[in-house]
């Protein structure tokens, strides 16, 4: 208890959001990527900007990396938090229309012995740019427990930048 308590306060401090194991999800299906769908495809350099969900004030920022596989399929990682804390993102992307994608993923949170404390799920509205070479997105995070219940929310903006 000890350990999840300093956990959520290293969150507390740093800001970051969570969420529970995702509900199976429906695949992007060639259609959608036909239909221009897939121009959100390759890995993005990201400045993630958490913020204060009440007042949109910023709190801090940190780089990020998310690569949008074919099909659907999102990873991603961070420097807001240790590797030995905190695991890769793992997710799925859609289109929806225009230059508009939602994205959700979720990381694995460890205290310092190593156990599983938490989860984390993000999930981002995404508007590409015109010329598809940058993004910008909302995001709200959510933390849960081992046993799913929802322990911490928060806020964040992106912008990103696709790496050549």
């Amino acid at each position: 208890m000890k350990l999840t308590s300093s956990l959520l306060a290293l969150t507390l401090i740093t800001g970051t959001l969570c969420l529970v194991p995702a509900a199976p999800h429906k695949a992007v299906s060639q259609e959608t990527n036909d239909s221009h769908g897939g121009k959100i495809e390759g890995t993005w350099r990201v400045q993630v900007m958490q913020r204060n969900c009440q007042t949109g004030a910023e709190l801090r920022r940190f780089p990020a990396m998310l690569t949008f596989a074919p099909g659907g399929a999102l990873t991603g990682t961070t420097t807001a938090f240790p590797v030995a804390l905190r695991g890769p993102d793992h997710g799925i992307w859609t289109f929806n229309g225009g230059n508009n994608y939602r994205a959700v993923s979720e990381a694995f949170f460890f205290n310092a012995a190593g156990a599983w404390v938490q989860t984390q799920r993000i999930t981002q509205s995404i508007e590409l740019s015109a010329n598809s070479d940058t993004f910008n997105s909302t995001a709200s995070v959510e933390f849960f427990d081992t046993t799913g219940n929802i322990v911490l929310t928060g806020c964040a903006t992106a912008a990103a930048t696709r790496m050549d």
